[in-house]
């Protein structure tokens, strides 16, 4: 005869598997870590080659880039990399493709099929701030949405890559305090169809947006502070009366009134990715807030921001990834001078300022990682190097004991390669302060090893006597985050399986002691 405690027992333990294992596999496909990506603009002089900027991105632990097209040779070299890509539709496409489902199946075919899933392509960014720069293109955003959503279905491709348009933050009208925000209501129509094809396609609101164009416009009703993500006091948080929810910085006031503009068309189920954020390193008179100090500032805290994963006031459990504007200077821009100043490296892959974020690793140039180094820029006559060279291993007393004869740095034996050894020996020498690699003017610093063979550079020498145990001390010591910049399934997904664990171990012992103590 069957005991039914025995059987209460198992119908107990089948009911909490039935209700606990959907959850993690809803965690498995729904659950990504933020992660930070790169905008790349190619209106640079001597644009690297398709090959080296790969190789960059790589060196750099850059995991997610957006292209403003789908250029095929970058795409070529994308490939097997575990790069992640988005590329664009630009807007002189869009009436083309939206008004025609062939079009709009052939650029999938020659721009993703071609290349996915060799090149790891996550989305489609149709168009950028088309509702805002040429609203006259606006009733044909949907159709070549649809269109390529269409292609991406028929390739069967559409559960892989998303599909959606980078919006201004201007499309949202009264945009503080958050809960009054609501879009542009002559835009209504269109938001209304994008919104609702986010939601079903489960694809995110991609916005472009700025705090330091909501600090400049605002004529300092906007703190400098809040822009930057600096520590506040509860005094100076932005407080939203409606919802008394405290805001430390803009860029969360920013997504969450984008949040509460899509609650006001009944959508709550799009969750926003930051395809464009970032400050300018330099600026004209009336940009005097367009500083290396304050885009170094942004853009760090930016990333500490984004890994906290700690989320929005309205929304702490979403926490938006972001894509930086931009990886390099574009200095074949337009006027104001801003303009060509957005990006975090120089043309020729050299840093514009080295971002503080302590425990990410070699990302970015970060300044914390000791593997930085100071090397003789490009283009120098050899006349001007040999006197800077001269002075290093002279007054400036750099160690250029290996770049004698017969010593590991001797081969090559030309005045530029001697130079950019005896540049890096005094620049680590002087600790890399600030201006230590400087030589006049023809020296540079670079994030990438100049080391080769045998010939070993100081600051390799000084990264590798540092042992890895005292590396994960002093992280520890500063409380700081490490950093992962990946979208697969990571820590918060390990925490979730812990924690189900114990969930379960504490579900079997309640179902146990329930069902021995039954009559």
């Amino acid at each position: 005869m069957a005991n039914p405690k025995l059987n209460l027992y198992f119908f107990c333990i089948i009911s909490i598997l039935f209700n606990f294992v959907p959850g993690i596999k809803a965690a498995q496909q729904g659950q990504e870590q933020p992660y930070v990506g790169v905008n790349i603009g190619t209106d640079v002089s001597n644009f690297l080659a398709p090959a080296d900027l790969v190789a960059f991105l790589q060196l750099q632990k850059i995991t997610h880039v957006r292209l403003y097209d789908a250029d095929v040779n970058i795409l070529k070299a994308l490939a097997k990399t575990k790069i992640r890509v988005i590329i664009s539709v630009p807007n002189n496409q869009l009436i083309a493709i939206g008004s025609s489902n062939t079009t709009a199946a052939s650029w999938i075919g020659r721009n993703v099929a071609a290349f996915h899933p060799e090149t790891l392509i996550i989305a489609i960014s149709v168009g950028d701030e088309v509702l805002t720069t040429i609203p006259s293109s606006a009733p044909v955003l949907m159709p070549a949405i649809e269109s390529l959503y269409s292609a991406l279905v028929a390739a069967n491709l559409h559960t892989e890559i998303k599909v959606s348009t980078p919006c201004a933050a201007s499309i949202v009208l009264d945009p503080f305090p958050p809960s009054q925000a609501f879009f542009n209501q002559s835009l209504s129509p269109v938001m209304s169809q994008l919104l609702q094809f986010l939601s079903r396609t489960k694809s995110p609101m991609m916005m472009n947006l700025y705090p330091y164009y909501v600090f400049m416009q605002n004529n300092g009703v906007v703190p400098l502070d809040n822009s930057l993500f600096k520590p506040l006091t509860p005094a100076k948080e932005m407080i939203d009366p409606n919802t008394l929810l405290h805001y430390t910085n803009v860029l969360d006031a920013m997504i969450d009134s984008v949040y509460f503009s899509m609650k006001n068309l009944n959508v709550t189920d799009v969750v926003i990715l930051v395809t464009e954020t970032g400050w300018p390193s330099k600026g004209d008179s009336k940009e005097p807030y367009a500083t290396t100090d304050n885009a170094d500032t942004y853009n760090s805290n930016l990333i500490k921001h984004v890994f906290d994963r700690s989320g929005t006031p309205l929304h702490p459990e979403i926490t938006s990834s972001a894509y930086f504007y931009e990886l390099f200077n574009e200095d074949l821009r337009s006027p104001p001078v801003s303009e060509a100043n957005w990006g975090l490296f120089y043309g020729n892959s050299t840093p514009v300022y080295l971002l503080h974020v302590s425990g990410s690793g070699t990302f970015l140039a970060n300044d914390t990682t000791n593997q930085t180094y100071c090397i003789a820029a490009d283009g120098i006559d050899t006349k001007t190097l040999q006197a800077a060279l001269d002075w290093a291993c002279g007054p400036g007393r750099a160690n250029c004991s290996e770049i004698q004869p017969g010593e590991s740095c001797y081969q090559p034996n030309n005045v530029k390669s001697h130079a950019s050894y005896a540049f890096d020996s005094y620049y680590q020498k002087e600790g890399r302060a600030g201006g230590s690699c400087d030589f006049k003017g023809v020296a540079m610093i670079t994030t990438t090893d100049p080391s080769y063979g045998s010939c070993i550079f100081p600051g390799s020498k000084k990264v590798s006597n540092t042992t890895s145990q005292q590396v994960v001390n002093s992280t520890q010591a500063s409380g700081a985050v490490t950093i992962r910049f990946s979208s697969l399934h990571g820590t918060r997904l390990n925490d979730f399986h812990n924690e189900g664990f114990r969930m379960i171990l504490a579900g079997v012992t309640f179902c146990l002691f329930y069902s021995l103590f039954l009559p």
